[in-house]
């Protein structure tokens, strides 16, 4: 099961069906899953992951633009303010590499440095 390949089928939702969907008949073993399938199974945890991070740093940014703290923002990740603000710098960089490269879309100088604007430090 090419995971890259799947990642880009399925949105999020579909990924959490099929995966509920196989979950469930593993954990049943009625009937047991095939080969391919307890491989998919294995593809859609992963793509859930992905998509799941993704989204988490979006909402990271929608918190700040809300006004939410970092302090904040890391209680509700259940980590630190410091381990918040860290992950969401290493996605702002991750996203201006990603700039120009075929198949990504990432941000520009200037969106960058918007991010990192409204990032701020960890003491806000």
């Amino acid at each position: 099961m090419d995971v890259d390949a799947l990642e880009k089928e399925l949105t999020l939702a579909a990924a959490v069906t099929r995966f509920e969907d196989l979950r469930l008949r593993d954990s049943l073993a009625d009937p047991p899953l095939t080969r391919a399938e307890a491989l998919e199974l294995l593809a859609l945890g992963e793509v859930i992951a992905r998509k799941s991070g993704y989204g988490r740093q979006l909402t990271v940014r929608s918190a700040r633009t809300a006004g939410a703290s970092w302090a904040e923002i890391g209680s509700a990740l259940g980590t630190t303010r410091q381990s918040a603000w860290e992950a969401h710098q290493r996605w702002i960089d991750g996203q201006a590499a990603q700039r120009g490269q075929v198949g990504q879309i990432g941000f520009d100088a200037e969106e960058a440095a918007t991010a990192r604007e409204l990032a701020g430090d960890t003491g806000s």
